[in-house]
């Protein structure tokens, strides 16, 4: 397996030249195209995603350690597929929607301005993660940890505080409907 340490990745087409399969530490992709490729068995370390297509994008064992998205299109990942040792990742200004992050601990991660739309978060732990201005339209939380949670600037939600653990978490005034939807009442100013 190669070693890849400091280098940047400009406007590459994976598609057309693969990812080497690797360790990349300290790593910038920027621009890049990722979609319909395999990463998997790759380990990201410390590495910037900034403005690549990584959609569809299949990534078995892919190991994900301290890692930044930025401005990233990340439609139909299956997070739940990748090491789990270690995995830690934030994401800005980007979208996921149809992704999953099925049963993965991903604790103090950070979605801010993003579109988390049609995303599983079917038992998932994001004890202490931040959803700073999230479109959440159905996001799927069912027993999720949620704990120190903060959605206060986030939208679109549906989460059910019978089914999902929510101690501490931090909700604004007017998403709250989002924890009361499953009784289909209506709230009104």
């Amino acid at each position: 397996m190669d070693y890849i340490e400091n280098k940047t990745f400009n406007k590459t087409d994976f598609n057309t030249s693969p990812l080497k399969k690797g360790e990349y530490e300290d790593c910038s992709f920027n621009n890049c195209d990722f979609s319909d490729t395999d990463i998997s068995n790759c380990i990201f370390s410390n590495c910037e995603f900034t403005a690549c297509n990584i959609s569809l994008t299949k990534m078995i064992k892919t190991a994900f350690r301290e890692v930044t998205f930025t401005d990233c299109k990340m439609i139909g990942l299956s997070f739940e597929d990748c090491n789990q040792f270690g995995l830690a990742f934030n994401f800005e200004n980007c979208v996921l929607n149809h992704s999953s992050f099925y049963k993965t601990k991903i604790r103090q991660t950070t979605f801010k301005n993003s579109q988390l739309q049609e995303i599983d978060f079917t038992e998932c732990d994001l004890t202490d993660s931040i959803f700073n201005n999230c479109d959440l339209f159905r996001a799927v939380f069912e027993n999720s940890v949620l704990e120190k949670g903060d959605f206060r600037t986030s939208f679109n939600y549906s989460i059910d505080p019978e089914t999902n653990r929510i101690r501490k978490a931090k909700f604004s005034l007017q998403g709250i409907s989002g924890l009361l939807n499953k009784y289909e009442i209506k709230i009104e100013n």
